[in-house]
Parts: structure tokens; sequence; C-alpha cells
């Protein structure tokens, strides 16, 4: 499938996801606040690095091989019967320590441990969790966009019926709650996508372990742990200090201000993530890769281009519509957001060749090193810059992380 078709496809989910998230920052501003709005994002950088963990890392790894094999059948069913037995082991095995440990994992992310039975709904609903975002990985790898972008529908849809029936009932709790559970319920939609397709069977998921194939799914796995434990915790460490020196209200300016990004960047990080990753799989000669990432470039950021100018001229009317009056502070931190979100974009096509091409060893020591460097620039700046040295930090990392991954593969043979 093209880039261009890939795009338009995508751009029906990202349509849907962005009115969502739309209602959804409404909702979470209304009911829980700048202050509310710090706490939910420490809770999904936790849900991140837990669902990480309990699916065993390797849904990037299911997406690349699941394209590699795409002409040979009894591989890829050896690939999903091993990816399974290694995910819902690991997610059994992740609900029971979660359930256990559940208060002090309140105090530790959301700093009160009454929170704890959110972590409870959070490890009765991870085998779900763990089994709609495998089965979204043979999705991606089979290029069966049109599923893959109706479940994407479905889980949008979903976060913000829950949202808004917990969170007005319940405030920040049923917000927590409400992303706790998204995605056990859009499990059985996107299971239903998969067995409609003709080439699936939930008994596919079930059987013997291949030893070689769990090889070739461990350097992804290592890859994706690494991405999955340094970002959120730069993002939790980064928003702890914004509250120790600015205050719960301070960090949720950041949080929305990153949220924004999320929502204008969607059309970008889902087109890489549909298309750009399985396409670095199947791609064998130096050459042709160095062409498609050209080509990919001269899509991706004339279009971040755009969207980042387009949010900077509306952001007067995106907050009041968005958010609230109480979140107007954010806006002086916006231009160096969207300055950063263009170079973080320029860099995410050079960091998807490493994780594309399995170049393990590059990839986790980048992942580490920027991720720590991010950290350690904000603590550096926030205190000369205040709360927009947080911003001015995400920019300069992303383009020493560009030019830093421009030259690794440029030195690496990386056929």
């Amino acid at each position: 499938m093209s880039l261009i078709r890939t795009s338009l496809l995508n751009a029906i989910a990202v349509g849907v996801r962005m009115l969502t998230m739309l209602g959804l920052s409404k909702l979470l501003a209304v009911y829980v606040g700048p202050a509310g709005y710090a706490v939910i994002g420490q809770f999904q950088n936790a849900v991140t690095m837990i669902l990480s963990f309990a699916s065993g890392a390797i849904n990037t790894g299911v997406t690349k091989y699941t394209a590699q094999y795409h002409d040979d059948t009894a591989m890829q069913h050896k690939l999903w019967r091993t990816a399974g037995l290694i995910s819902f082991s690991t997610a059994i095995a992740a609900s029971v320590l979660i359930a256990v440990f559940n208060h002090p994992l309140a105090l530790l992310v959301l700093k009160d441990g009454s929170l704890g039975s959110v972590f409870l709904w959070l490890a009765a609903c991870l085998t779900l969790f763990v089994l709609n975002t495998l089965l979204l990985a043979i999705l991606n790898g089979k290029k069966a966009v049109s599923s893959y972008v109706a479940a994407n529908i479905a889980t949008s849809i979903v976060t913000l019926l829950a949202t808004w029936a917990l969170a007005s009932a319940w405030g920040l709790y049923g917000a927590l709650v409400a992303l706790a559970i998204n995605q056990s319920v859009v499990a059985f939609i996107t299971l239903a996508l998969c067995m409609k397709s003709g080439w699936f069977s939930v008994s596919m998921l079930f059987g013997k372990l291949d030893r070689s194939i769990a090889r070739q799914l461990g350097a992804f796995a290592l890859m994706a742990i690494v991405t999955a434990v340094a970002v959120p915790l730069s993002q939790l460490l980064i928003r702890n200090h914004l509250v120790q020196d600015f205050g719960w209200n301070a960090a949720g300016y950041w949080q929305a201000v990153t949220r924004i990004s999320d929502m204008y960047l969607m059309l970008i990080t889902t087109t890489l993530t549909v298309y750009y990753l399985p396409r670095l799989s199947e791609i064998a000669g130096r050459a042709e890769l160095k062409k498609e990432i050209r080509r990919v470039y001269r899509f991706v950021l004339p279009v971040t281009v755009l969207g980042a100018a387009a949010v900077y001229l509306l952001r007067s009317w995106i907050i009041q519509i968005v958010f609230t009056a109480d979140f107007a502070p954010m806006l002086d931190l916006l231009a160096w957001q969207l300055t950063g979100d263009v170079i973080k974009i320029g860099s995410w096509v050079l960091g998807f060749v490493m994780l594309g091409r399995a170049m393990t060893r590059a990839y986790i020591a980048t992942e580490l090193v920027f991720s720590l460097s991010l950290v350690l620039l904000t603590y550096w700046l926030t205190p000369i810059f205040g709360l927009k040295g947080s911003v001015l930090a995400f920019t300069i990392n992303y383009l020493l992380y560009w030019i830093c991954i421009a030259a690794i593969l440029n030195r690496t043979d990386y056929q």
C-alpha cells in the first residue's frame, strides 16, 4: 500500500481520534483542571511502561516479522503462536504483581495511596490490553490498514465515552479508571476484525514456542523495553521536577502543551507506524532504503511545518475550545514546543530506520542517552528560563538526537 493511500486511510482514523481527543481534553479540563491533568499524565506514563512489560515488549517485532514473512504463512503462524505465549504469560505475571503492589504503585506514581484501586482495575484488564496490542501489531504487519484504522477509531470512541461517563460521575478517579479499562473493551472489536479477515483464527495465538523466533523477537523486546521505560520515566521525572519547582498547575500546563502536539501530529506518527515501519522491513538494498527515506521526508516535513504553523496561529482559539481559561499560561510554551515538534518528526524518520532494521545497540544507546539528556537539560534550563525551559530542553534535545542519528546511519552499513 502506498504512502499517500495509507495516509489518506489514516486521515480518517486521525480525524476521528482528533475529534475525540478534543472532546476528551475539554472533559478533563472541566472535570479535573490543570493539576488533575498532570496526575493523568503520570498515570498514562505508568500504563505505557506496564503495558510494554506485560506484552513482553515484542509488538514491534511482531509487526516487522509479520511483514517480512508476507509470503510464508507457516512462518507467520509460528511467529504469532510464539508471540501469544510470551505476551499472555508476561501479562498474567504482571497482573498479579500490580494487584499485590497497587497501594505502593499509587503512592509512587500518583502521590496518593487512596488511588490504589485504579491499579486493581488495570490489573484486571491487563490481559485484554495485551491481546489488543498484539492483534494491532499483527494487523499492521499484514498491512490490513482498513481493519487497523477501524480498531483505532473504536479505541478513540470507547475512550471518549468511558472517560465522559466515569469522569462526570467520579471526577479524577473516574478518568483514571477509564484509562485503565478502555483497551479491554476494544480488544473484542479488534479480535472480531481479525476474525473477519479470513486469514486469522484465535488458535493461531496458542501453541508451542519457537525458540528461533523467540530469539529474533528478543532484540525488539530489548529496544521496546528501553523505549517504554526511558521515555515515560523521563517524563515522570520532568513532571515531578516541575511539580516540585512550580506546582501541579504548572505541570498541567506542560502536560496540556504535549497533548496539543500529540493531537496535531497524529497523522504523521500513525503514518510512520502503519506505513513506514513495515516498509522498512521489506526493503532489501541500501539504495532503495535511502530513496524511501527521502520520499518520506518530502511528505512528513512539509505537513508537520504546516500543522505547527496552524496551531501557533490559532493558539488562543485552541486553548479556549479544547481547554479552559485556567490553561491560558500554556500559551507561553507553545512556540518552542511546536519548533521542537518539527525537529522531533525529522529525527523520527531516521530513528525508525534503526528500529525497523533491528539496529539494537545503536537504538538502545541513543534512547537511553537522549532520554537522560532531556531530563538533565530540563533541570538545567528551568531555573534559568522558568517553565519555558522545559520546552526549550525538548527542542534542543531532539535537535541533538537528529544530528546523532544521522551520523550513526551515515557511518553504518544498515542493509
